[in-house]
């Protein structure tokens, strides 16, 4: 039976508020919700560290539970999980996320809590020497000392120079963290941790009237600054030209990696590129793992992934394991071939129905809990301006044709564009 898209649009209602200290604010109010998430986005990332000292934006991800004015080392988590909380944090090329959900009750506690170390952070010695160590220990285990730890590395080292904005992770460099002062680290947070850099967004049964007479209670007493200056990438960084690397590396298998780079996250090509990567590797049905997996028996798993960033290229990834029999260097040509194949025919409309399916699942699964549905219009207002766009998004994605997918990837994901990163197992493959 044919899938027929949504002809509605979603309609969470969101209430928008700015504070004369430039912090905005979006409420999507649910009165049915069990707890209320906060969802709070700084608008720094990897991308805005100094090339000699990377790895700060996600040092902060760890220093901000270290205590502040009135708030202990650990306090922050210990106060929300003893409520029954759940509390973390990520970091990202473009954004670093605090993100709490809570009993609607405790809604101000966290507000305090978040405005508190927003004031008045106890950036000390003993608390950088400590989160230092806990981020190299982090690094060690995640990157250093695991099976293909170095993979997202040497792909982005093909595309993007080092000096490039988003030429490094956000775990950074050791050595630069090493090599700074304290000085340093309290001038990150002084530029970047500011009221104007920073959109905070609740979702829950708190109505939108007492949710922002308690922000406004909270954070409307913190100085008003200028939003930070964040220069554009521009031409001065050159991306690197299409080019195949090979490492060799004590690994149970060897693997082929595709790259290609593709406009920025804020480009309408996403969409499609996303029902497109479904198609072709989305589970055992997908156009890859038939042709690859299933039929010529040369791949026995693959995947397709995209990096995005906001104001440079994103990078899109292909990769596969190749059977016993098959040579990276193969696999590596035989994927390009099919990928080339889908940008002359596209999906069959079988194909894009599924993809379709899928991604409505997933993205109502996202926006079914309000930790999910706050971190998407936190997600969409940084990428696109505009956190009502989250109830359009669907719409547009099951609006999407296969001349769209087989546009985009003719237009992007060329066998010329194509870097080749082949990572060999020790063996000569």
């Amino acid at each position: 039976m044919p899938l027929e898209p949504p002809v509605e649009e979603l309609h969470y209602e969101l209430t928008r508020a700015r504070l004369s200290n430039g912090l905005e604010v979006v409420v999507q109010h649910d009165p049915g919700a069990p707890g209320e998430a906060v969802n709070l986005y700084y608008e720094v990332g990897s991308a805005d560290e100094e090339p000699h000292r990377t790895g700060f934006a996600h040092l902060f991800e760890h220093l901000m539970f270290q205590g502040s004015a009135q708030v202990a080392s650990g306090e922050h988590m210990a106060l929300i999980e003893a409520l029954g909380g759940t509390v973390n944090a990520t970091t990202s090329s473009d954004r670093t996320n605090y993100f709490q959900a809570v009993p609607p009750g405790a809604l101000d506690l966290v507000l305090w809590l978040e405005a508190d170390r927003l004031a008045s952070l106890a950036i000390t010695a003993d608390n950088f020497e400590a989160q230092r160590d806990v981020v190299k220990e982090e690094r060690r285990q995640r990157y250093d000392n695991q099976p293909y730890g170095d993979l997202l590395e040497l792909l982005i080292a093909q595309h993007f120079p080092a000096g490039h904005p988003y030429g490094h992770l956000p775990i950074g460099s050791m050595e630069h963290l090493d090599d700074a002062a304290l000085d340093d680290v309290a001038t990150f947070f002084a530029r970047w941790y500011r009221p104007s850099n920073a959109r905070l967004v609740l979702c829950g049964p708190v109505p939108p009237d007492e949710a922002l007479d308690l922000v406004e209670n909270r954070f409307g007493l913190l100085p008003t600054l200028p939003a930070p200056a964040r220069p554009a990438v521009g031409e001065r960084h050159q991306l690197f030209a299409p080019q195949v690397t090979s490492v060799t590396r004590p690994v149970p298998h060897s693997l082929s990696y595709l790259s290609w780079t593709v406009p920025p996250a804020t480009h309408p090509d996403h969409a499609p590129l996303d029902l497109a990567a479904s198609v072709l590797a989305d589970g055992h049905a997908s156009r890859l793992h038939r042709a690859l997996v299933k039929e010529a028996g040369i791949a026995t798993e693959l995947h397709l992934s995209t990096l995005p960033h906001l104001r440079a290229e994103s990078v899109v990834a292909a990769s596969a394991r190749p059977s016993e029999q098959t040579s990276v260097a193969e696999l590596s040509e035989r994927l390009l071939t099919e990928i080339a194949a889908f940008a002359e025919s596209g999906p069959t409309e079988e194909e894009l129905q599924r993809a379709q399916a899928q991604y409505e699942r997933d993205w109502l699964w996202e926006l079914a809990t309000t930790a999910g549905r706050a971190d998407l219009i936190n997600e969409h207002w940084l990428t696109y301006g505009d956190p009502a766009s989250i109830n359009t998004h669907l719409t547009h994605v099951m609006s999407l044709t296969p001349a769209d997918l087989a546009r985009v990837v003719a237009d992007h994901l060329t066998p010329a564009a194509a870097h080749q990163l082949h990572y060999l197992s020790g063996e000569d493959r």
